[in-house]
């Protein structure tokens, strides 16, 4: 098993019976990673049975991370069964340990038995009370995990009252697996220093300067509701095609994620929107940049339109944006990481420069243009005072 410090260093500490494992670090530090090679270690050479939960805030999270990266590290080794994994209940048998995946939106396994080893990935975007709720019912050691954006619950409750915690910080360079490729992309966010003290340095930021607010996460969209469009930003090799469904219910938004994925052509988007169950009459807002996939989108049968962009469009879009409650689905994923990343630029001194970052805006964007198209009050014009000057 080709392993980093980060995982010898987790695993001298479950070695030495800490109670808390805690690991700070930046992007592509193999945090994740080498967490659940711990955790398959133990299972593998356990002499007794164990139960080991490895949890996030939601499933779909879960499946793009936790559970992907279980299941390469179990086949890279040839130790893959698919007999043993049951679909269904997110469980793996092995050697007599049972290791289970779940979110912490299921209130029965959150509030349910107890297990030997716990593992929360993504710490930071959990609740206190879960994770005490978790806690409590867990005997042996708990692994936890994030990208230290802001403090949280686990600064003030456990790693500066609890001896028995052990802070893992590691950064990028920690991973000896990354390729000079991904070290340069990393490093070349050096300049935006909020962005490189977390997710470049692995230290822990503040909220400030994030540009979305006043959103929740929700199961899923409103059955009834007033008005309905789908947003769509066009991307293909670079950037993610992002495509949004977006209702509006009681005077609130409602947000789905319809895509979010790289090398999706016309014919594939319009795919898309027809498996999605999208009624062809519902109005589609797209981005202008790209009037020959409007056109050829159209012609698959659907009522698609230009964003109508102009001066300051990117900040009106926002202003209107954040006007509005936003309620996220919890399976649209990118969405919810896009408005927990997108932020203010700033200038040497740390002030705001009002000019978004130009990054984690791709769904952002295709909400932008339904607001543009729809939402905005044309006649009365608009202000962003609102959102102007934050950090």
């Amino acid at each position: 098993m080709k392993v980093t410090t980060v995982f010898k260093r987790n695993m001298d500490a479950f070695i030495k019976d800490s109670r808390y494992i805690v690991n700070k670090g930046s992007t592509r530090s193999s945090k994740t990673y080498s967490i659940l090679q711990v955790l398959c270690t133990i299972a593998e050479y356990t002499p007794t049975p164990l139960t080991i939960s490895i949890v996030s805030e939601s499933m779909p999270h879960l499946k793009r991370g936790c559970i992907r990266d279980f299941k390469d590290i179990l086949q890279k080794e040839e130790k893959w069964d698919v007999q043993y994994w049951n679909a269904t209940d997110k469980t793996y048998k092995w050697n007599n340990c049972l290791i289970e995946f779940f979110s912490v939106d299921n209130a029965g396994k959150v509030h349910g038995p107890s297990r030997d080893i716990l593992y929360i990935n993504e710490c930071i975007n959990i609740k206190y009370e879960i994770y005490r709720q978790l806690a409590i019912r867990t005997t042996q050691s708990i692994f936890l995990d994030c990208n230290p954006s802001h403090s949280f619950w686990l600064d003030e409750k456990i790693l500066s009252q609890d001896d028995r915690a052990i802070l893992i910080h590691s950064t990028y360079k920690d991973n000896e697996y990354l390729n000079t490729t991904q070290v340069e992309e990393i490093e070349s966010n050096k300049n935006d220093k909020d962005w490189w003290l977390v997710y470049g340095e692995g230290l822990t930021g503040t909220r400030q300067g994030l540009v979305i607010r006043n959103w929740d996460i929700v199961t899923k969209m409103p059955d009834e509701y007033k008005k309905h469009w789908i947003g769509i930003d066009f991307g293909f090799t670079n950037d993610p095609t992002a495509i949004v469904d977006i209702r509006l219910h009681e005077g609130e938004l409602w947000i789905d994620e319809l895509l979010y994925k790289k090398e999706y052509d016309n014919p594939m988007i319009a795919n898309v929107l027809s498996q999605c169950g999208i009624p062809s009459d519902t109005p589609i807002v797209a981005d202008s940049a790209e009037p020959k996939s409007i056109k050829e989108i159209s012609s698959y049968g659907w009522k698609v339109e230009a964003a109508q962009k102009g001066r300051d469009s990117i900040n009106t879009g926002l202003s209107v944006l954040n006007r509005y409650k936003k309620h996220i689905t919890r399976r649209s994923v990118n969405i919810i990481d896009e408005y927990r990343n997108y932020r203010w630029r700033t200038d040497p001194s740390g002030d705001s420069m009002n000019i978004p970052i130009d990054s984690y805006n791709h769904s952002i964007d295709a909400q932008r243009y339904v607001c543009l198209n729809n939402l905005l009050e044309k006649n009365k014009g608009v202000t962003y005072s609102v959102i102007k000057g934050r950090k």
